[in-house]
């Protein structure tokens, strides 16, 4: 059945090549067959015909689903004391990923699989309808054939992260070997991206570079964790390659920034981590003044942002980050898209993914005016209800 979503006070489509982050007022939206058939003025919109559902939204806004790049929601237990660590001056470091690693390998599947449902019913609620899952916290071959077979449960987008650290007491080349050879052809009928930690105290730009080209050579899309804990070789690794991401993005040279601008590989910046490891924030200001094209994520994960909430993560970037609402909403939205490459979810052009977010407020303002306040009115997807 077609739906006519009318009553919208103010409509974000993303679709307006001319002016990306403009909204509409007044405005209403056709759904036909899980697609946007029609946007314009609701004075314009035709009731006319049968089997049409019209449903009034009486005056709330409206924006695309989000689409978060970036998370690792395949995982047991948690680290709460680093963070209450961190809290009181203790400094980020790449190595307690380890201790996830310890409790996902001893968690069996029915308690992944549950915890990540939860994940996913959280995402929902908060208006995220396209999200990444990245494997990367068992480092065993069987073990991330085991995390990206669930992940791919619940998303097409997953992520093999065996280069997520080198796990304790394993011979560095050895593993390097591993996730170049038989660990990636364990994963590989369950993923679409390959990625890489490549930072001090996880991998060097020389293993960075190798894994990723075995991973490109097996059909696999890359993407770089880069340049998070101090100025590095990821961002002009990830150009090099064609990445369609690179994230993080927290510490960049100028050098970095005109690559980035020069590519069409998207700068993805994670300000949830920021947040929870008191680093600074990246200067997403200086990027798009750049030209570079910017995502925002959640990077959901134990230890350094555990948090599903895409609104929180606009609310920091208006805040922290120097960006505009819209802005900030387009990144969250569109440019994850693009960090995804993906052109069906992202906007709510003609032809997109009905993936729509009514927020319980009359503008996209609210995300950022009213931070941690649960916004989320409804959510659909492909024009069907999800909250």
């Amino acid at each position: 059945m077609a739906v006519l979503f009318t009553g919208i006070g103010e409509l974000t489509t993303n679709a307006d090549a001319a002016s990306p982050t403009a909204t509409i007022s007044g405005a209403a939206l056709l759904v036909d067959d899980g697609r946007v058939a029609w946007v314009g003025p609701a004075a314009d919109a035709s009731r006319s015909g049968d089997g049409v559902e019209v449903v009034d939204l009486g005056g709330r806004a409206v924006i695309p689903g989000f689409v978060d790049s970036h998370t690792h929601l395949v995982f047991a237990g948690d680290r709460a004391e680093e963070f209450e660590a961190r809290m009181t001056g203790t400094p980020y470091a790449a190595g307690g990923i380890r201790r996830t690693v310890a409790a996902t390998r001893a968690a069996d599947d029915e308690t992944l699989r549950a915890r990540l449902a939860g994940f996913v019913a959280e995402l929902h609620a908060q208006g995220t309808t396209t999200f990444e899952v990245k494997t990367g916290y068992d480092l065993t071959t069987e073990g991330e054939a085991r995390l990206a077979r669930l992940a791919a449960e619940v998303t097409d987008e997953v992520t093999y992260l065996g280069a997520h650290v080198v796990p304790e007491g394993v011979d560095r080349a050895a593993y390097v070997d591993l996730v170049c050879g038989e660990m990636l052809a364990a994963v590989r009928p369950h993923v679409r991206w390959v990625d890489v930690f490549c930072e001090t105290g996880a991998f060097t730009a020389v293993e960075s570079e190798r894994i990723l080209r075995a991973g490109a050579a097996a059909g696999l899309g890359v993407r770089v964790h880069g340049n998070q804990l101090g100025a590095g070789p990821g961002v002009q690794l990830a150009v090099r390659l064609g990445a369609a991401s690179v994230d993080h993005c927290t510490h960049l040279t100028d050098a970095d920034v005109a690559a980035l601008a020069a590519s069409d590989t998207v700068a993805t910046v994670l300000p949830g981590v920021e947040f929870s490891t008191r680093q600074p924030y990246p200067d997403a200001r200086r990027l798009i003044d750049a030209g570079v094209t910017v995502a925002i994520a959640s990077d959901c994960n134990p230890g350094s942002s555990f948090t599903s909430s895409m609104p929180l993560m606009i609310a920091l970037a208006v805040r922290e980050m120097g960006m505009t609402v819209g802005e900030a909403v387009w990144a969250a939205t569109a440019g994850g898209a693009r960090a995804l490459r993906r052109a069906d979810v992202g906007h709510l052009g003609v032809g997109a993914r009905a993936d729509l977010v009514v927020l319980d407020a009359p503008s996209r303002r609210h995300l950022a005016y009213r931070p941690g306040v649960p916004l989320v009115h409804r959510v659909y997807h492909g024009g069907e209800r999800l909250v």
